[in-house]
């Protein structure tokens, strides 16, 4: 286990430190930022009622069911449980690493963001792709940008990342599969 938790802090470096540039540094903040999806956020509420009517708003309550659902279990039964300290909480790594944003309180295993944006993306996925193709590309994209992004300004280890991935992943299909058996006849 020491091992693959050197693995992970060595691998977290050559992100957040190997990978350093101006637009990465410029660009990767705000990425991770909540605030700069919120008019995805809108497009997508507003896209499903209007296009689906009655079936948009199932969508609509099965996407906020898969963000509760990831957050509830990444946030409030995993990281107290674990309580593995954020890198940039690290002590050891707080001389090797650059901080990007300001670090916070909260325990760093699984990442909620890529639990949650996973999530979001494979239950999408999941919904729209018979009749949106280009919805897999941009959803794993999306929330691989994300993710990397976590781990670029200092707040997750590789290992947090890829956890919450699957974690996300198992919850997006897992409502994928819910909706499929409750949406309404069209």
């Amino acid at each position: 286990m020491n091992e693959l938790l050197q693995l992970d802090a060595e691998l977290f470096l050559k992100i957040n430190v190997g990978l350093s540039n101006g637009f990465f540094d410029w660009f990767m903040p705000i990425i991770r930022n909540m605030y700069v999806w919120i008019p995805l956020y809108i497009f997508i509420v507003v896209f499903c009622i209007k296009k689906y009517k009655k079936t948009g708003l199932y969508i609509i309550g099965m996407l906020l069911l898969t963000f509760a659902l990831g957050d509830l279990t990444s946030a409030r039964l995993i990281k107290p449980n674990v309580q593995r300290l954020r890198p940039c909480n690290n002590p050891e790594l707080s001389d090797q690493m650059i901080k990007r944003v300001t670090c916070g309180t909260g325990y760093s295993f699984p990442s909620s963001h890529a639990t949650n944006h996973f999530a979001i993306a494979v239950f999408l996925i999941c919904v729209f792709y018979k009749q949106w193709k280009a919805v897999l590309p941009i959803g794993l994209t999306w929330a691989a940008m994300i993710c990397l992004a976590q781990i670029y300004v200092g707040v997750h280890y590789p290992i947090d990342i890829i956890t919450g991935t699957l974690l996300g992943t198992s919850i997006g299909l897992l409502t994928a599969y819910i909706y499929a058996k409750i949406k309404p006849a069209t």
